[in-house]
């Protein structure tokens, strides 16, 4: 494990709460897009990682220090983690299509997102000496497949590693699949499961179920 330099020491707000470097893999997602602003408005410094330099002006405009770097670079995300020096590391990444309908075929691109770049992440952590990690999972059990195995391979990792699973009921609002109705349930406002995220930052490690 990499030796950790402080690049400035923990603070804590008048009412006591730690203040953190955060890397917020995912950020421009739309998960991140509602968290960004609440951890940064909280006071906490956020590293928003994104793969897409055209996104860039959003993460500045909400709040994040952007960082371009693909999870699947697996040397320049470790050299980016170590440059940020993060407190915890976020995972909110997923590898979802514009169209609902295409869900289907998307479904081994998510699936090693959810394994291969979380390991990546995890990675990350070990060698940047950073023990608190939260990553995004889903609160209802997928059919036999590659959803399936996503889901186990991240679960079964960062519980592992000691971090918390975050397990979101479906999403709706802004940018969701569902921006005008509602899913089936295990459901979860796309702003409660942001502010939900939030308060879990020092939880001890488990797997939570955001729903409403």
């Amino acid at each position: 494990m990499a030796g950790r330099r402080r690049l400035q020491p923990s603070r804590t707000t008048d009412e006591g709460v730690t203040l953190s470097r955060i890397f917020l893999a995912g950020a421009s997602g739309v998960i991140g897009r509602s968290l960004t602003p609440l951890l940064a408005h909280a006071g906490h410094t956020v590293g928003g990682m994104t793969r897409s330099h055209t996104k860039t002006a959003e993460l500045q405009a909400l709040g994040a220090e952007p960082i371009v770097v693909d999870v699947f670079n697996k040397l320049e995300l470790l050299a980016a983690v170590d440059r940020f020096q993060p407190d915890i590391i976020i995972n909110e990444l997923t590898d979802l299509p514009d169209d609902p309908s295409r869900l289907t075929e998307h479904a081994s691109l998510n699936a090693r997102i959810r394994a291969e770049g979380n390991d990546t992440l995890i990675a990350a952590a070990r060698r940047a000496g950073v023990d608190r990690f939260l990553a995004q999972s889903v609160a209802w059990e997928f059919p036999a497949g590659s959803n399936r195995y996503g889901v186990t391979v991240l679960e079964r990792t960062v519980l592992e590693f000691g971090g918390v699973v975050l397990r979101y009921g479906r999403l709706y609002g802004p940018g969701t699949f569902y921006e005008n109705a509602l899913p089936h349930e295990p459901r979860v406002s796309v702003q409660r499961a942001a502010e939900r995220t939030a308060e879990l930052l020092e939880h001890p490690t488990g797997a939570i179920l955001i729903t409403d």
